[in-house]
């Protein structure tokens, strides 16, 4: 019996996040987006100097005159309240105990054609990392009543001119949802025919 009841509690752990996306910024792709102050707030470029794993890794360099500027990384829609996000990402800092520094954050989204919705904050990890080199953090949301969408951000506490760098991002939500990542997500009003075939 005993036996019966783990593998019913190991097959609902594996089909509790049955979306699975990530992004190691291998491509061309940098971000979906962006809020802040300055135009733009954060520049997102793909980078080899820093890299955690692969060839390459995403460079976000403060470009803000104040405030905390926001890189959406990845954007998940048609989800539920109660419903859970799981996202990780590597970041790179070498200044313990001072800026720059970088988190993960949220925020609702609930229109599935438009990013740039803004449906309130949904929080986020509480730490800035060591400052010494390359560390994982994680964070799990809970999708709150009313809500179908989430945005997930990297945002820098940092200066104008200040770097970090992220890599291999993961992303796991139910099924049903839909993840975008800078690896599989297409803004349909500005491409050609032959780019949304490429899609799908």
């Amino acid at each position: 019996m005993r036996f019966f009841v783990f593998v019913i509690v190991l097959l609902a752990a594996q089909f509790a996040f049955a979306g699975f996306e990530t992004c190691g910024w291998e491509g061309t792709g940098t971000i979906l987006g962006y809020y802040g102050a300055g135009e733009p707030p954060i520049i997102a470029e793909i980078s080899t100097e820093r890299v955690y794993a692969g060839a390459q890794s995403l460079y976000l360099e403060d470009n803000a005159p104040s405030g905390t500027p926001q890189a959406f990384v990845a954007w998940i829609v048609g989800l539920s309240g109660g419903d859970e996000v799981a996202v990780s990402i590597w970041r790179f800092d070498d200044t313990p105990g001072a800026a720059p520094s970088a988190r993960i954050w949220g925020h609702w989204n609930d229109d599935p054609n438009d990013i740039s919705v803004y449906n309130g904050s949904a929080g986020g990890n509480s730490d800035y990392g060591t400052g010494e080199g390359w560390d994982l953090v994680e964070y799990t949301w809970t999708v709150e009543e009313g809500h179908t969408g989430l945005v997930i951000e990297v945002r820098t506490y940092s200066s104008a001119g200040d770097i970090v760098w992220v890599d291999d991002l993961t992303v796991s939500a139910p099924e049903g949802a839909t993840i975008y990542t800078p690896d599989n997500y297409v803004p349909i009003a500005s491409t050609t025919w032959g780019e949304i075939k490429a899609v799908f």
